[in-house]
């Protein structure tokens, strides 16, 4: 089976339908890793979108919980408290409760593959470091667990990864190797039968890895590959709905550089 593995959309329609154009015909179900909504202008396009999608599993992100009303404000900062509160207000009744209605990770998607939002162990927490992604490997229950949540391209795994060159920056601690995707070319990350991977393919909608371009994944079963890709979208378009919406400018401003 092949997969689009989309997450953090973040109601930038622009930014998923890019994504969409440049992945047609290279996959044959999506696999949605959470957080639809907050921060940018369209929350029910997005979700409309997303709902006529050939979905083969999708769970739900922390944004989408306070957006649907499964959890307060309390724990986001200023920015995503005031869109989050912006997207509740402008979100149908239908979509709030189809945004509810989404399951907690994780997921498993079959005997290599599992998804998360956060992690494995806390669907809330961010995988930030080497530690973090041991911990979140030390209770997978699939060689492979794609995760969301801190919107930045990264693959941490058990097992040997390829030599560092130019589309690589490598680092090795004492039980994990990990590795960020540079800028630019594809990255590919193929599976073997003696490792454990975790691997986040970006945000669609909300980068912040300085690359302003969408970051999708493609996972293959069959080869046992998964392949971290970029895309541009019309950045300006997304930004003049947000302050249309009279959302904070610097939701607007943050699109451009990828921050």
């Amino acid at each position: 089976m092949t997969y689009l593995v989309i997450s953090d959309i973040h109601a930038n329609l622009e930014a998923l339908e890019a994504t969409l154009q440049a992945a047609a015909g290279t996959y044959a179900r999506v696999l949605v890793l959470g957080d639809l909504v907050g921060y940018g202008a369209d929350p029910n396009a997005v979700i409309d979108r997303v709902r006529g999608l050939p979905i083969g599993a999708m769970i739900r992100g922390n944004h989408d919980k306070v957006a649907a009303g499964l959890e307060d404000v309390e724990g986001f900062n200023y920015l995503a408290r005031e869109a989050i509160e912006w997207t509740a207000a402008a979100l149908t009744a239908e979509n709030r409760e189809w945004l509810a209605e989404l399951p907690q990770g994780p997921v498993i998607i079959d005997d290599v593959t599992e998804i998360c939002h956060g992690t494995p162990f806390d669907e809330d927490v961010y995988v930030f470091d080497d530690m973090d992604a041991l911990r979140s490997l030390n209770v997978a229950r699939r060689p492979l667990c794609l995760f969301g949540h801190t919107h930045v391209p990264a693959v941490f795994r058990l097992g040997a990864l390829p030599p560092a060159d130019g589309h690589l920056r490598a680092r090795a601690s004492r039980e994990l190797e990990s590795a960020a995707p540079v800028q630019g070319s594809p990255f590919r990350l193929d599976l073997d039968s003696e490792s454990q991977c975790l691997v986040n393919c970006g945000a669609v909608g909300q980068p912040r890895d300085g690359d302003a371009r969408a970051a999708y994944g493609l996972l293959d079963s069959a080869a046992r590959s998964v392949t971290i890709m970029r895309t541009p979208y019309d950045i300006a378009a997304a930004q003049a709905k947000i302050i249309e919406a009279g959302l904070p400018e610097v939701l607007a401003q943050r699109l451009a550089v990828g921050r």
